[in-house]
This record gives C-alpha cells, structure tokens and sequence, in this order.
C-alpha cells in the first residue's frame, strides 16, 4: 500500500472524527495537534504502516509548515480589532524584545550545558525553540471555552505575541546561522535587517492593497462572508509568496499584511476570522503533527539518553516561565495573568519551520532536529493536555477573587 496515500487516508478519517465530536473534544484535556502526532505515532512507529523517506520529509516538513503557519498568521492578525491590539502594546513590546532574548538566551544555555552541543549549534537550537506557536496557541485562546474563561487582554495579549515573534525569530536563527555554517557575519546581518524592514514594507502594501480592494467591492456589494473567508486564506499566501521573492522574511510579512488588512476592512474581518480559527485548530494542523508523528526519531532520541530528556523538561519549565514572571513589573498584568502567560508559550509548527530551514541552510548535524523535534513533540503533549485545565484554573481563580 503506499504510505502516502495511506496517509491522506488516516488524517481524513481523523478529520472527520473530529467534526463528528467536536463539541465533546473541546471539553477534555486534548488538542487537536496532539491527537494528529498520536495517530502519526500509532501508523509510523509503533505498526510500521507508513514509512516516508527522510530526505522528503524535511522539504514537505518545511513548506508545509511555512504555509500553516501563513494561514494561522493571518487569523491571528484578523482575531481582534486593530485597536485593541494597541492597547496591549506595551506588554506586547516587552515579550518580543526582552523576554525573547531572554528565552533565547536559556534555551542556548541549556543546549549547551545540559545537551553538551558546541555553541554554535546551541544558540541555532535555542532560536529555533524560541518563538511562541501561533497554531498551538490558537487552541489556547480562541473559541467558546477560552472567551468564557479567559479576558480578552490575556488573549490580545497571547494573540500579539504569538503572532509578531514567529516572524522576528527569524532574525535570531539568521544571525545563529551565521555561526553555524559558512558566511560572514555581516552578510547574515544585512540578511537579518532586509528580513524585518523588507518584511514591514512587504506587508503593509500587500494587506493595505487588498484591504482598498474589499472596501471598493463591498460598496458595490460583491463581497459575501463566504468570499471574506477564503480571500483571507489567499491574502496569507500571496503575503508569504510576495515576501519569498522578496527574499525577505514571509513569515513576518504575513503578520503585517494581516493587520494591514485589518486596519482598512474593520469589522468586516470578524465573521470569516472565527471560522478561519476553527478551521485552522481542528483541521489544518492534522497532516503537518501527523508527519511529525511518522517521523519521530524514537532510536535518536534513545542515544542521546537522560541529557535530552533533562534538557527537554528544562526547556519546558525555564525557557520562558521564569522570564516572564521577572518581566511581572513592566508587563502591567496580574500575578494570575502572568503566571497563564508564562506558563502558555507552547513550541510548535514555528519551531518545525526553523528546525527544516536550518537543515535546508546546510546545517548537518543531527542532534539539531534530534533535540528540537522531541521539544516539540513534549510541548504539544504538554500544553495540549494542561490547556483546558489551565483556562478552568484561571476562570476559577477570577471567580475567587471577584466574591
């Protein structure tokens, strides 16, 4: 049977399971990404049922996630009024400079101290790991579950972050890069400037451009909420496809096309952005955790023994949590709200993406995508299973403190 069309099989079964119970999988400790890497572990390494060659995986891996991830920016950007993400500037501003390159900071400190890697190859695993997951934490905060139980500011606040540092990532695994394989430093540099200026421009034409265009076709009524919803889908990938030949960062480029977009249309971006939510948590995140699953490197990840899953609960416990509590002053938000904060900044298709374009970049080593991909594998399983409690402890916690 070929493993690939076996697969396009098991994620649509999937797919369909999880329409039909939908209602009752919101209600339990599990996500949608961690039931697909489940599946994917089920068919690839435990029965052997599906078997992709490596050198394939990496490039489906790469663009795969690239374009997941252009889609799940755009939601992002679309979630809520421009004008409320203004008013989560600040805290917003804080966690994509300071508390990045603090994150990044103890992510290449424990690669090289727990993981023993050179420090070139450290700091490049510690960028990768770095950004906060626009997918993951899509499950986090949208939805009828997290508007119950969590504030809108925390959400805005969550949204923004996860939205804008996937893409200035890029800046800190080009410049990483530059350590790890041949080229100056200048070079990755200019490199690393053009992605976020060139990205900014790229951006703000693109969604500027698109915005003008629904406007003038809505006064004419020849737009529908049907049209909205598959012309934003299409607006993220012309935003990334512009940006690549740009050569500048598409990632980025998406996000800011997205709150451009959103600052001419208004209103009219809130229909088709729920569903586009919806769509992207329950149904579009399958095939991308499913090949995860598949490719899983169990007999890698044995090799490297106890330093690696030391180094992957260290991760997950001081990468950012510790960072943002220290960052409680300036951030402006309650103890509760920090301490959710910290807690969710899950690592997942944005990771993946960095993992597959450093190998892409001529990064050889394997103990690159040996020790991100189990870091991502534990974050889905982790913020996956702790998400649902964690919004009923906050819920609980606001009740508490409101009687």
């Amino acid at each position: 049977m070929d493993p690939l069309h076996l697969s396009y099989a098991l994620v649509g079964v999937l797919g369909v399971l999880l329409a039909f119970w939908s209602s009752a999988i919101r209600r339990v400790p599990v996500s949608e990404p961690l039931l697909a890497l489940l599946v994917g572990v089920l068919a690839g390494p435990v029965l052997g049922l599906v078997d992709l060659p490596r050198h394939e995986v990496s490039v489906v891996t790469l663009e795969a996630s690239r374009v997941l991830l252009a889609i799940s920016l755009m939601a992002v950007a679309l979630r809520f009024p421009l004008s409320d993400y203004r008013s989560v500037i600040r805290p917003v501003g804080v966690l994509l400079t300071v508390a990045m390159a603090g994150m990044a900071v103890v992510s290449a400190g424990l690669a090289w101290l727990v993981l023993g890697l050179p420090v070139a190859l450290a700091v490049l695993l510690g960028a990768c790991v770095t950004p906060t997951d626009p997918v993951l934490a899509s499950s986090v905060v949208s939805g009828g579950p997290a508007e119950r139980q969590l504030p809108a500011r925390l959400r805005q606040v969550i949204s923004g972050e996860s939205g804008a540092n996937d893409g200035l990532a890029f800046v800190f695994v080009v410049l990483a890069l530059s350590t790890a394989t041949s080229g100056s430093f200048g070079g990755h540099l200019a490199t690393a400037v053009w992605a976020v200026v060139g990205a900014v421009v790229v951006g703000v034409a693109v969604g500027y451009a698109a915005g003008r265009a629904v406007v003038a076709a809505d006064t004419r009524e020849d737009v529908d909420e049907s049209s909205l919803l598959i012309f934003t889908l299409v607006l993220g990938i012309a935003a990334l496809g512009v940006a690549r030949v740009a050569r500048t960062d598409g990632i980025l480029a998406v996000f800011v096309a997205g709150l451009a977009y959103n600052a001419v249309i208004g209103d009219r971006s809130r229909a088709s952005e729920q569903r586009l939510d919806d769509a992207l948590t329950r149904y579009l995140v399958l095939p991308l955790f499913f090949l995860l699953g598949v490719e899983v490197p169990w007999r890698d990840w044995r090799a490297l023994g106890w330093p690696l899953a030391a180094f992957v609960v260290a991760v997950l416990v001081l990468r950012r949590l510790p960072v943002v509590l220290a960052l409680k002053p300036v951030l402006g938000l309650s103890w509760r709200s920090v301490a959710f904060l910290g807690w969710f900044g899950p690592i997942g298709v944005s990771a993946l993406f960095y993992l597959a374009h450093s190998q892409q970049a001529g990064v050889r080593d394997p103990r690159l995508w040996v020790a991100g991909s189990l870091v991502v594998v534990a974050s889905t399983v982790v913020h996956g299973i702790s998400a649902t409690p964690g919004r009923r402890w906050y819920a609980r916690r606001s009740s508490a403190s409101t009687s």
